[in-house]
């Protein structure tokens, strides 16, 4: 076991990756039609119909990207993994701020999807593997809280303007988010790899292959269930607060889609600091989790049915959708806690992602309601099943807190 140091130290890179993570994810969501616009495309629906289409291709590319990462954690290591997938979407960041048509803007959205689908999988895995079995929360806890934070800074760095250079505020924003990345990758040194990995690594136990999560039964539907646990978080994310523009326009309300994010991703990370240490005072995951899945009931019918008055009400409500779903970081500790050390990597890389994912059906199932049912029902059918499916999952998985991690799946 390495120094204390060195573990916090870890722990510090691993939060700064899952901060640029975040910066690049939700960056394409703040400008996103500025660079459609900057590239040629000016016509109002065209725009539109490219907004979301984008936001699928980066969405597919961190679904292929999960299955992808999680194989390569479980087979050449967390650390490994936690730095190729910075160095990925940091090259693909760079190279965004250089797109010229539609083409080439969906194949480098994809390409930073497939490099962000790894960098949560394996911090989360590689921390909660190096901490004790009480204290591991608090890991994971600095990792997302740190992390929903690059959304805000994304916000604010999407307005630089550099007058002696020649790119716009969107090129300059994707050109920072890359040297972030790459500056990431100098930290390196004095992070340490995982010890369970290691003994497994010694073993001839299989390691990542993600058919043996359909082995059983019993494990395909803990696998299922972690699924369904975080997806209401994504339909929050992704059809909330992504179409938050429309939802303000129903009620006469002009609002900037920049705003909903920062006070949304401000919510996220109280919401994950404080579920953290909630689960840490209750010993329990479960019970911690099914609280925010109550309170998102509540704060998900406020902000479909409640008389929206003010802009001021509406980023009040953003910023209390973010703070009920601040549950990602138990989410994810669930998922990794649950299986063992030679499928844990790929379990913790897939969950994630296979609910980023499903934003793909949610909002094309969205979009294609929205003109036959209208948007209020169709995304209030979309939040019965994504938070149904969460209530059954929460349900059917087992307590995790203070498990031993030191196990494996045959």
């Amino acid at each position: 076991m390495a120094s204390k140091n060195a573990l916090h130290w870890t722990i510090a890179v691993a939060a700064l990756g899952y901060f640029v993570d975040i910066y690049d994810l939700q960056l394409f969501n703040i400008v996103s039609k500025a660079s459609l616009a900057g590239i040629g495309i000016t016509d109002p629906n065209e725009l539109e119909r490219w907004d979301y289409l984008l936001f699928l291709w980066q969405m597919g590319g961190m679904l292929v990207g999960g299955l992808l990462w999680g194989w390569l954690g479980d087979t050449k290591g967390r650390k490994n993994i936690l730095f190729g997938s910075i160095l990925l979407y940091s090259l693909a960041n760079i190279a965004n701020a250089f797109v010229y048509n539609v083409e080439s803007y969906s194949f480098i959205r994809f390409i930073a999807g497939l490099g962000l689908a790894g960098e949560l999988g394996a911090a989360i895995t590689l921390v909660s593997e190096l901490m004790d079995k009480e204290k591991r929360g608090f890991g994971t806890m600095v990792i997302v809280t740190m992390g929903a934070l690059g959304a805000v800074a994304a916000v604010f760095i999407s307005k630089i303007q550099i007058p002696f250079l020649h790119f716009a505020s969107w090129q300059i924003s994707y050109l920072i988010g890359g040297l972030l990345g790459l500056l990431l990758l100098i930290l390196r040194v004095g992070t340490f790899e995982s010890g369970a990995f290691e003994k497994t690594k010694s073993t001839n136990v299989r390691r990542g292959q993600f058919h043996m999560l359909f082995a059983n039964k019993e494990r395909a539907l803990r696998y299922l269930a972690c699924i369904a646990i975080g997806l209401p978080v994504w339909y929050c994310v992704g059809i909330l607060i992504k179409f938050s523009k429309k939802f303000a326009a129903l009620q006469g309300i002009e609002i900037e889609i920049s705003h909903a994010i920062v006070f949304t991703y401000l919510g996220l990370s109280i919401g994950d600091l404080l579920s953290s240490i909630l689960s840490q005072l209750l010993k329990s995951r479960k019970k911690t989790v099914l609280i925010y899945l109550m309170v998102s009931v509540l704060v998900v019918i406020a902000y479909l049915f409640y008389p929206h008055k003010s802009a001021t009400l509406f980023y009040a409500l953003c910023f209390m959708i973010g703070t009920a779903t601040g549950y990602w970081a138990l989410f994810v500790s669930m998922s990794a806690e649950l299986f063992g050390t030679n499928i844990r990597a790929t379990v913790a890389s897939t969950t994630p992602n296979f609910v980023r994912g499903a934003v793909v059906p949610l909002v094309l199932t969205f979009k294609s309601w929205e003109g036959s049912i209208g948007i209020i029902p169709a995304a209030a059918i979309l939040g019965i099943i994504s938070l149904g499916l969460a209530f059954w999952g929460i349900y059917h998985v087992r307590e995790s807190f203070g498990k031993d991690l030191d196990f494996q799946e045959n």
